[in-house]
């Protein structure tokens, strides 16, 4: 069975072709990051517009890239939700729109689904049950997943995301949009012993997060700071303040995941999402996994922010499980809020 995904849920526009039997033929991804860096972050009219531009162009290139024609696709997987709601609706009805015109049937799935089943992509994927760190620019959750629907909500953030934490912290370091690659670059050369900040909800002795007061640290810090503007703080401090926010948000993020570890029983752990490609947050990981002796799986590089080969899996699987799941229904809703709790084993 081949699945066409379709993704377009915030600022990239993601297509990819899934064989059930032959794993990932061909993906395509534009990112939207150059046109929205002028205005400090994603601006949902601009994202729409471009989404419209960019998926049959991206169609035409995964189909190229597969050998395929698009009369061979067997059923299409779009984002439904959550995100942004006319971005989202751009990648609905292209994906409704085709299946009328090849008459195939076409299947809605949960963004959040897609980036929690990304690293079973991988050549050695992990077995279910695991534990899995959704860490992204709007989500920083973590479940037990126990197989394709099978989701059960650990804690999540009471406020800012992990990722939302980062981009906040880096504008105020005048490093501009996006923040988080910047701002974890910066971090290497810091001192990390030159400012130590707060560690929000560490003993918390539960599986919630809290990052709003992280950014506030930052922000206290850059105000108190002897140059006063932030302009005028020297490389190395601003490196240094980095070091401080990157090291207190690690820290958090790995004590919980090795809590919610031990609360289950479980000895797997998958971090999906963005955040999860912060190679501060991965060594934090792998030296923990090391000496608590668990594992720890990672998706690619490529698949950590939005794409189109993780709807196109998750749909896959979803189909593996229910076939009659997708539908020749081409009328379409989008949920830019849609809870992962409410996603349920088919």
């Amino acid at each position: 069975m081949i699945v066409l995904g379709v993704e377009s849920s915030c600022d990239e526009t993601g297509l990819a072709l899934y064989d059930t039997e032959r794993g990932l033929l061909s993906h395509a991804l534009h990112s939207q990051v150059a046109m929205h860096e002028a205005y400090g972050g994603v601006v949902p009219e601009l994202a729409s517009r471009d989404h419209i531009r960019r998926a049959l162009p991206l169609l035409e290139q995964v189909l190229d890239g597969a050998g395929k024609r698009l009369d061979e696709v067997d059923a299409i997987a779009y984002t439904q939700g959550p995100g942004l709601a006319g971005a989202l609706l751009v990648g609905s009805s292209v994906a409704c729109a085709l299946g009328l015109a090849i008459d195939k049937p076409v299947l809605g799935v949960h963004h959040l689904e897609g980036h929690l089943l990304s690293p079973l992509l991988a050549p050695h994927p992990p077995a279910f049950p695991f534990i899995a760190l959704l860490v992204s620019g709007g989500h920083t959750q973590l479940m037990r997943v126990d197989g394709v629907g099978q989701y059960e909500l650990l804690g999540e953030t009471l406020d800012d995301a992990a990722g939302e934490a980062f981009d906040k912290s880096a504008k105020l370091l005048g490093l501009g949009y996006p923040g988080g690659p910047a701002i974890s670059r910066l971090a290497e050369s810091g001192d990390p012993l030159a400012y130590k900040l707060p560690r929000p909800m560490l003993h918390s002795k539960d599986f919630n997060f809290s990052f709003s007061g992280l950014k506030t640290a930052v922000l206290t810090v850059v105000k108190n700071h002897p140059e006063k503007i932030v302009a005028n703080i020297s490389e190395q401090d601003k490196a240094n303040i980095a070091r401080g926010f990157v090291d207190a948000i690690v820290d958090v993020l790995t004590a919980k995941c090795v809590a919610a570890l031990k609360h289950t029983g479980l000895k797997r752990l998958v971090i999906a999402g963005g955040v999860g490609a912060n190679t501060q947050l991965r060594a934090a990981l792998d030296a923990a996994a090391v000496h608590k002796k668990f594992q720890v799986f990672y998706p690619a590089l490529e698949f950590c922010t939005d794409n189109g080969a993780m709807i196109a899996f998750a749909g896959a699987m979803r189909l593996q499980i229910n076939p009659l799941a997708a539908k020749k229904d081409y009328s379409f809703n989008v949920r830019p809020r849609w809870s992962l709790d409410e996603i349920r084993e088919i």
